[in-house]
């Protein structure tokens, strides 16, 4: 970072457009910065299932009528507590050192930021946050650049990365099998319904509380994604578990201007080069 700085080059992650809308609402971009960390998933929660507690009991062997959805948040028997716990603390590792590289480079803030996570070929995921370190007052922000100067230009400023990040899980019980028989004809599958809202919901409960940690009054989504998967049952033999994970990533925004900033060009008029349209024009007239 220092050989760099001294260097009076910069290098970026921006295309020739995100650097041109940067440029026209004043802040220029200081360098690309980077931040990782591996980290060994090893206790995850979820061994259990999430039905037997509540219907019979711990370890208890009949299949429930019906069972409960349970999500990440609620830390209750057979939930994914600890592994969601895990990914808050890798995803906030790797920007806290995006941050830092960002602050070697004199920047202000980070935009443009890409999350990523995968497989390290040693064993662990990676959680990877790239982005474009800029000199602006408290920015740190994955919108583009077009769409970070559009907000700018709207009298709101990004108050921070904003993550909700939650899994659901539920035991198919007796309702939910019969419900997906060949027999049962197009209806409901109430169980499963249950489990995506769940889990949704909790994902945007806990982005509304990462929004407010930053002090902002509102949120930018850029990217959601549901993954469905299922698994043997732990506790009941031939029986199926199905595991929700949703994760929101979104830019925290904060107004700092009432009024939208004008702009104090000359009004352009603009004229159709379609041929067609200018002989359509000239017989309405």
């Amino acid at each position: 970072m220092a050989e760099i700085r001294a260097s009076g080059t910069w290098g970026s992650a921006l295309t020739s457009d995100e650097f041109a809308a940067i440029r026209s609402v004043g802040f220029e971009p200081a360098g690309q910065v980077l931040g990782a960390c591996v980290y060994n998933i090893g206790y995850t929660g979820g061994y259990n299932c999430p039905g037997s507690w509540g219907a019979w009991g711990y370890g208890g062997g009949a299949m429930p009528v019906r069972t409960t959805t349970q999500v990440s948040s609620r830390a209750g028997y057979g939930s994914y507590a600890p592994l969601v716990q895990a990914m808050y603390e890798a995803r906030h590792k790797a920007l806290d050192r995006m941050t830092a590289e960002c602050e070697e480079l004199n920047g202000h803030g980070v935009v443009g930021v890409r999350l990523t996570i995968g497989a390290f070929p040693a064993g662990g995921l990676e959680f990877k946050a790239i982005g474009t370190a800029v000199r602006a007052p408290g920015v740190t922000s994955d919108l583009s650049g077009q769409d970070f100067a559009k907000l700018i230009m709207k009298g709101w400023v990004p108050a921070g990365l904003a993550l909700g990040i939650s899994i659901g899980s539920r035991h198919d019980d007796w309702l939910t099998v019969g419900q997906t028989r060949w027999g049962s004809g197009n209806a409901e599958v109430t169980g499963y319904t249950e489990l995506v809202n769940d889990a949704r919901h909790d994902a945007r409960q806990q982005l509304e509380r990462d929004v407010a940690r930053l002090g902002g009054e509102g949120v930018v989504i850029a990217d959601m994604q549901l993954r469905v998967r299922e698994r043997e049952c732990p506790v009941q033999e031939g029986r199926r578990d199905h595991i929700v994970e949703v994760t929101t990533i979104g830019t925290a925004i904060a107004r700092f201007s009432d009024a939208e900033q004008r702009h104090s060009g000359p009004t352009l008029a603009i004229m159709s080069l379609d041929p067609q349209r200018r002989q359509a024009a000239r017989i309405r007239i």
